[in-house]
């Protein structure tokens, strides 16, 4: 095979025992949205069975999940609301996310099967969700429907990733103004919140990113927080050649060879969905040694250099990230987040799960 993530079931169980672990008493809403971080969210919903209810971003990814047999409350985050999805939502047992004015008619008409559904209240993200002075417009508008019952309040933190950022405990502090005289759950603890600020733990959290075994925090690595990396994304060593000192390697030779040297090719590129802008001296993992990526990466290959592994033979599994070489590290080279390298895999390379 090329391109392979192998994903690690257990590691995803191990991953949720740590939230449960940080958060004890709370229950959780294992977030699986884009197809679970990229790991495959109908192999990953049965390694995060002890959750308690799933979340993510559209109807669509939620009625595949019950279609596969998932069972628990899924709750929609940010799918827009008609007449026809709030009856599949009463249904099937979703959870609809209200973030937006216009909603509240289309739920005040709603006469379906009884109704779950949370509000979401912009505490400072300013991305979605109700403004605080909204309030008792939304309070008003469940209250008159007996068919739709307020599963919670909630909010999302916008640099919890920073435990040195104020804007957090700010937050915290407009949230729990705004809700301060209603009933009901409050949720605001992504796996940032659940890993460094216990004041947001409240009775729902909803991680994401650490489900997956990467690091939400800026300033502690996955292993520091006691989390095993779910992908381990390899392709083999398809070629190697001595090349001489001063000859150019790839696209637009931006990469001159500083000595004789023997150059790798391994058989991943941007067509399976790794970066095409990773720089050179990104790290790649062969034999167990750190070599580095040379030269621009191409479609299907990238070039290394072999120096620090000059015995690894030709069909050798290169790490590109998982175990010994995390993909936040990874990701710090390319100048983005672990999310957007496991999201961004194409159907090119072929999933495993163990």
């Amino acid at each position: 095979m090329r391109a392979v993530a192998s994903i690690d079931t257990a590691a995803l169980t191990h991953n949720l025992a740590r939230v449960r672990a940080l958060a004890p008493g709370r229950r959780v809403y294992a977030a699986v949205k884009a197809d679970a971080y990229g790991h495959g969210a109908l192999r990953a919903a049965p390694a995060l069975a002890a959750a308690d209810g799933f979340a993510v971003a559209t109807l669509d990814e939620a009625m595949q999940l019950r279609w596969a047999g998932v069972e628990q409350p899924i709750m929609l985050l940010s799918q827009p609301l008609d007449e026809a999805g709030l009856q599949h939502a009463g249904e099937h047992g979703f959870e609809p996310v209200l973030f937006h004015a216009e909603q509240l008619a289309v739920v005040g008409a709603y006469h379906g099967p009884a109704l779950r559904v949370w509000a979401l209240l912009d505490s400072g993200m300013h991305r979605l969700g109700f403004a605080p002075a909204q309030v008792p417009q939304v309070v008003a508008a469940l209250a008159h429907n007996p068919h739709v019952d307020c599963a919670g309040w909630m909010t999302h933190l916008a640099c919890a990733d920073d435990p040195d950022d104020a804007m957090t405990r700010r937050q915290i502090a407009v949230f729990e103004q705004a809700v301060a005289d209603l009933p009901g759950v409050r949720s605001i603890a992504n796996s940032a919140g659940v890993v460094a600020w216990p004041d947001t733990h409240a009775d729902v959290v909803r991680p994401g990113i650490m489900l997956y075994g990467s690091s939400p925090l800026l300033t502690q690595s996955a292993a520091a927080l006691g989390l095993r990396p779910a992908m381990h994304l390899t392709a083999p060593l398809i070629s190697r050649n001595h090349i001489a000192a001063g000859e150019p390697i790839g696209y637009g030779a931006t990469w001159l060879t500083p000595e004789a040297m023997d150059v790798g090719i391994v058989g991943i590129g941007y067509g399976d969905g790794y970066p095409r802008h990773a720089p050179s001296g990104t790290p790649v993992l062969l034999d167990n040694q750190r070599v580095a990526l040379i030269g621009r990466v191409s479609m299907d290959m990238l070039a290394v250099d072999l120096r620090n592994a000059p015995d690894t033979r030709l069909g050798a599994r290169a790490t590109l990230w998982g175990p010994g070489l995390p993909a936040e590290e990874v990701a710090a080279w390319v100048g983005t987040i672990p999310y957007e390298l496991y999201c961004q895999l194409t159907p090119r390379v072929a999933f495993e799960y163990i």
